[in-house]
C-alpha cells in the first residue's frame, strides 16, 4: 500500500497516525520532496477524475491568480497544474490494490482496512 502526501499537512498526519494505530503498513511518498509523475496523475484521473483530487479548498488554489484559475477547464490543464503545484492535490492519496481514496475519512479507512 502506498500513501502520497506532504509530511507537514495536518490531514496527512491524522491519516498516518490512524494507519499506525491500526497497524496498517504503508510506503509514504512526500509530494514536496519527490513530486508526482504525469503518468501517476493520469492514472488517478482515469480512475477517479481530476475533479476528485484537485483541491480547490486549500490555500494554494485560493492564492492562484484568477487568470490562472480560469485556464483550468480541461484535464490537460488541471494535471499540468497539479504536477507543478503538488500541494493542490487533495491528500493524503491512498492506493491499496484497486482502492484509491483522496483525503482522510476514518469511516472509509475502517471499512477498507479493518475488514
Amino acid at each position: 500500500m502506498k500513501v502520497y502526501g506532504i509530511t507537514n499537512c495536518n490531514t496527512v498526519k491524522k491519516a498516518l497516525d490512524w494507519l499506525k494505530e491500526n497497524k496498517v503498513s504503508y510506503e509514504f511518498q512526500d509530494f514536496k520532496k519527490l513530486g508526482v509523475s504525469a503518468d501517476k496523475l493520469e492514472e488517478w484521473n482515469q480512475k477517479a477524475g481530476y475533479e476528485k483530487f484537485l483541491n480547490k479548498q486549500g490555500q494554494t488554489w485560493k492564492q492562484l491568480d484568477p487568470s490562472v484559475k480560469e485556464t483550468i477547464t480541461t484535464k490537460t490543464a488541471a494535471l499540468a497544474l497539479l504536477q507543478q503545484k503538488t500541494s493542490m492535490i487533495k491528500r493524503p492519496v491512498i492506493e491499496d490494490g484497486g482502492f484509491l481514496f483522496f483525503g482522510f475519512d476514518e469511516g472509509v479507512y475502517a471499512q477498507h482496512f479493518l475488514k
